[in-house]
């Protein structure tokens, strides 16, 4: 199962500096820090912008007033030295010098590798900066325009190398006005989307793909109509990704999907696309609609990438604080799929921090998270293996609560998992009937991973009426079921 750790490459190494007194690159990142990285659980880094960024969109973005004042909202002692521009404005994909180059880089992969650990770089298929080599040398490769359209239509179009480009954007909102367009239907563009990809999986073990959907045909028809020209036969990313595991087989492929379409993507070659709709519905709704989400076909879901933050969402300590935010890690943690971990969600951070700049501001750690991450990962990584099922929790026709209850197994020749989540901020209660071969005729101890508390049941209570738990508003179990011979006594709740 893949465990993400997305680390901010720019900040991180912003901190990790201040702390030790000098200027630090990827190169020279000490031993102990990547120790610190390779926590138990996680088995892959992905270190978000190390390419080349733009001085044009920096430019762009230091001339920006909204953009400024989401800056200082973050950050209320802003310097212009902290903005750095974005890393989705890339200029090459080279490692910026800044971060200590390829060199810099490559260290860093070995070290990773050394703890086990595979990295993941960024791609952004959609666009480019207004100061990248393709403007002069490739126009061909992006969305072009007129003078017409640059004036009548200023914030969509801008004026490079004397022609006419179109703003990157998608179909929702207003061009991004730091990037130009790509074109997904342009032969050219694809062979050179290729050619990227295989040189960034020369440096990394796999790539996230920034907004995947916009390049697929259907969507950049819908986006660009007859300026994109005519529409290809075959599918963007079917003509790219068979053309880059050519190279490189082993490649994991993540895709930042949205609009529902991570089973198209999930079809067109990526491994893993990013499960908004899960996320909504643990931030917003109740257990009903998080069941029926987790009732998908399980190929599927096996090819989900599971999260509660990123760089692009409300941190979690924010959008889902306290307890909620916590049976929601433990239902992300423990589902088929890959999971995703932000930088600074273990400690409880708060600030949404712009991709633009290069500081973050200091924030206490929250001690009882960082603590409830610390058991949750490694047992999480513990339990998930094997065969899961999701499981039907039982109530009375006075009581319902059930129905605030998620519950699942994991089933390994050698191990059996159970976990169960009150996804409500009120106490639960409900009968969770095990389907495993065996349990009767023998008492079973149910050893909790994240609290060390057991609780010994005969196998024939846990297979009918099953196994009672009660549990506290927001509150969860991740059980480790064993034989014993010694009953102990315990009500799991």
């Amino acid at each position: 199962m893949t465990v993400i750790h997305e680390i901010n490459t720019l900040v991180w190494l912003d901190e990790l500096g201040r702390r030790l007194g000098r200027r630090v690159t990827l190169g020279e990142v000490p031993g102990e820090v990547w120790d610190a990285v390779a926590r138990p659980g996680v088995d892959t880094v992905w270190l978000m912008g190390v390419w080349e960024r733009s001085p044009a969109g920096l430019g762009i973005a230091l001339r920006d007033e909204h953009l400024l004042e989401s800056f200082r909202e973050a950050l209320p002692d802003l310097t212009e030295a902290d903005i750095a521009g974005s890393p989705y404005c890339v200029r090459d994909y080279v490692v910026d010098p800044s971060l200590g180059g390829p060199g810099g880089l490559a260290e860093a992969r070995a070290q990773l590798a050394r703890r086990g650990l595979r990295l993941i770089l960024d791609h952004v298929p959609n666009h480019v900066a207004p100061d990248h080599p393709w403007l002069a040398a490739h126009p061909e490769r992006l969305i072009r325009g007129t003078a017409e359209d640059l004036a009548r239509d200023p914030g969509g179009y801008l004026e490079r190398e004397g022609r006419v480009f179109a703003r990157g954007r998608d179909p929702y909102f207003p061009p991004w006005p730091d990037v130009v367009q790509l074109n997904a239907f342009s032969a050219e563009l694809r062979q050179a989307t290729v050619d990227t990809l295989v040189a960034i999986g020369d440096q990394a073990d796999g790539v996230r793909c920034d907004m995947a959907m916009l390049m697929t045909n259907d969507v950049f028809a819908k986006t660009w109509g007859e300026g994109a020209g005519p529409t290809p036969a075959e599918d963007f990313w079917p003509h790219v990704l068979p053309r880059v595991r050519a190279r490189h087989p082993d490649l994991l492929l993540v895709a930042e999907a949205y609009w529902d379409l991570e089973g198209a993507l999930q079809q067109q070659g990526f491994d893993h696309c990013y499960d908004k709709r899960l996320y909504d519905r643990l931030a917003h709704e109740g257990a009903g609609p998080v069941r029926a989400h987790l009732a998908a076909d399980l190929a599927f879901q096996r090819g989900l990438v599971r999260f509660l933050e990123n760089h692009d969402e409300p941190r979690a300590a924010t959008a889902l604080p306290g307890g909620r935010g916590r049976a929601a890690a433990v239902t992300v943690a423990t589902l088929p799929g890959a999971t995703l971990w932000h930088e600074g969600q273990f400690e409880g951070r708060t600030v949404r921090l712009p991709v633009f700049l290069r500081r973050a501001p200091e924030e206490p750690a929250d001690a009882s998270l960082r603590d409830f991450y610390a058991r949750l990962l490694p047992a999480a990584a513990r339990a998930r293996r094997g065969e899961w099922r999701q499981l039907t929790p039982i109530g009375w026709p006075d009581n319902d609560t059930h129905t605030r209850l998620l519950a699942w197994t994991w089933t390994a020749p050698d191990a059996r998992h159970l976990v169960v989540v009150n996804h409500c901020d009120s106490p639960s209660q409900a009968r969770i009937p095990l389907t495993w071969d065996g349990l009767r005729g023998h008492t079973h101890r149910l050893t909790d991973l994240l609290t060390t508390q057991s609780y010994d049941r005969e196998g024939a209570e846990l297979t009918d009426p099953g196994l009672f738990v009660a549990l506290e508003p927001w509150q969860a179990h991740l059980f480790e079921v064993s034989p014993c011979s010694s009953p102990r006594p315990g009500t799991p709740g």
